[in-house]
């Protein structure tokens, strides 16, 4: 972490705030995350697991699209904030039809989406009337956006292999396009930019609060349930300090100090890219809280385990890369911890449900332990300028 602090710069420059509009689309994503929370803890089996990884996968995508948006528009006024309004509309329809995407509610499912992301188009078009770089971008935009929509929309009157070919379709045009489009014409607000992917880390972590609290919803609340949602109080906590303590700090201002050009790709590798695992880490780990609370005194079984153990081993490799993609090298304790944590996942499947989150809670509480005396001078100069 020493590299760290010969990195980074303090802020010097005053840019656009996330407006109050910006956070309340916000909260119908936080919706969308518990939705896929539930639905996963709902029947933790490996082909639900894959299936919730893969719905929010796309609502991820849609989210970005939008933070993206507000990043380039500046403002929630006029046609800006009446998209945004009338998308809060479409993606809670999409958050309502999660629990059977993959089902009943396939097509709803697909059609709602589809106009998450047309509003989106209309709003880019509207905001890039009068600059021809930025209409371009919305075109290229269009050429992966639609088609991946589409078939999604497909998706929703298919069942088994057939569906599964489109979702995986979807998910590589969409993914796969922004990096063989290529990011010339895209401008970048680091400020703005890095301030709204740390609000929904901050989200998806007061989700997997909110998992506690509904995986110990009609339960005695006896030692057992205290001392787990105790537990993954500290697990949530640590996963807050490994990325507000230092790296969000850091990333930003390597985000503010970067050309033009390389803003945008750092801003689409560091954010666009590299906080859906973090994102996804967390879900994992709420899932696996969850089963917990359900059965303090129960082994957990296979995808609950992984849920827990490995969600939390996915955060801290997604919190590295995002290091090795701003710094240039990995972070090595975490890559250690999350080795760790996997190789807890056969005992969390051999020991009570309550002790197998003991065990993860000790892993993540125990990094941030040792990070904070070892690289202490470091995070001093980062966090405070010394």
């Amino acid at each position: 972490m020493t590299a760290l602090a010969d990195h980074v710069d303090e802020r010097v420059d005053v840019e656009q705030d996330v407006t109050p509009l910006e956070l309340f689309f916000d909260l119908v994503f936080v919706f969308a995350i518990t939705q896929v929370t539930g639905f996963v803890s709902a029947d933790p089996t490996w082909t639900r697991l894959i299936e919730g990884l893969a719905i929010l996968a796309v609502l991820w995508w849609a989210w970005v699209s939008y933070a993206w948006l507000g990043n380039t528009a500046a403002s929630d006024e006029g046609a800006v904030r009446v998209v945004l309004l009338s998308a809060m509309a479409a993606v809670l329809i999409c958050s309502l039809a999660v629990p059977h995407a993959f089902g009943r509610d396939g097509l709803v499912f697909g059609v709602a989406y589809l106009m998450v992301r047309v509003l989106h188009l209309a709003a880019y078009t509207v905001v890039s009337r009068s600059d021809p770089q930025l209409r371009g971008v919305v075109v290229r935009l269009a050429t992966t956006m639609l088609p991946a929509a589409g078939l999604l929309v497909v998706a929703g009157a298919l069942d088994g292999t057939a569906q599964a070919l489109c979702w995986v379709g979807a998910l590589a045009v969409d993914y796969g396009g922004l990096v063989a489009r290529g990011v010339e014409g895209w401008r970048v607000v680091a400020g703005h930019f890095a301030e709204r992917h740390g609000l929904i880390i901050i989200i998806a972590l007061g989700e997997s609060i909110v998992a506690v609290g509904v995986g110990a919803e009609g339960l005695d609340l006896d030692a057992g349930i205290i001392a787990g949602a105790l537990l993954g109080v500290a697990v949530a906590g640590a996963l807050w300090w490994a990325y507000f303590d230092v790296v969000a700090i850091v990333a930003e201002r390597r985000l503010r100090r970067a050309p033009p050009d390389e803003q945008v790709r750092i801003a689409r590798d560091s954010y666009t890219y590299l906080h859906l695992p973090m994102v996804a880490g967390i879900v994992l780990s709420a899932v696996g809280v969850k089963k917990t609370l359900a059965g303090v005194g129960d082994e957990l079984h296979d995808v609950p385990a992984v849920a827990l153990c490995g969600g939390v081993a996915l955060y801290f490799v997604a919190l590295s890369a995002l290091k090795r993609r701003n710094i240039g090298s990995f972070n090595v304790p975490r890559l250690v911890a999350a080795a760790a944590l996997v190789a807890l996942v056969p005992v969390a499947t051999a020991v009570p449900a309550l002790l197998a989150l003991a065990l993860v809670a000790v892993v993540a509480c125990a990094l941030i332990a040792f990070e904070f005396v070892h690289y202490a001078g470091a995070r001093e100069r980062i966090r405070h300028g010394g």
